[in-house]
């Protein structure tokens, strides 16, 4: 399999220079977690490594660990605020495995007993509730 070539105009890669707005959660030297503005339920977040990666396929170890290692930090928090049940983690590689955005990305999405996923309709959310969840996220994490 040859993977296409990294595009450094991809949505996420554009919110990491700050060319875009997100709804930032977390920060570190290696990764950026924001709401995802398309959420398939409350608290549904993203984490993506700061370098350049489309993928599974291309991330660098180093990059790769440091990813997870937030996912996992985020993955408590959020369940934490959320009072939740339990999580999904997601992540998608290329277009034939559901991925939109072609840099390399984590779904965390806090879940609720008996609550099905919201369909993706590719409808933003409402910014104020996305706000909203971002900051009790934040101070889930303080």
């Amino acid at each position: 399999m040859t993977t296409p070539e990294y595009d450094d105009q991809n949505v996420f890669a554009k919110i990491l220079r700050g060319e875009l707005p997100c709804h930032k959660v977390y920060e570190d030297e290696m990764t950026l977690a924001f709401m995802d503005v398309m959420p398939r339920g409350d608290g549904h977040l993203l984490v993506v490594p700061k370098a350049p990666s489309r993928n599974i396929y291309d991330i660098a170890v180093e990059d790769l660990n440091a990813l997870m290692q937030s996912v996992q930090k985020l993955a408590r928090a959020a369940v934490a605020a959320f009072e939740a049940d339990g999580c999904t983690i997601q992540q998608f590689s290329e277009e034939a495995g559901g991925q939109a955005v072609f840099h390399t990305h984590v779904h965390v999405i806090p879940r609720f007993a008996g609550v099905s996923l919201r369909p993706h309709t590719g409808e933003m959310g409402d910014q104020d509730a996305l706000a909203s969840h971002a900051e009790q996220i934040r101070r889930a994490l303080a």
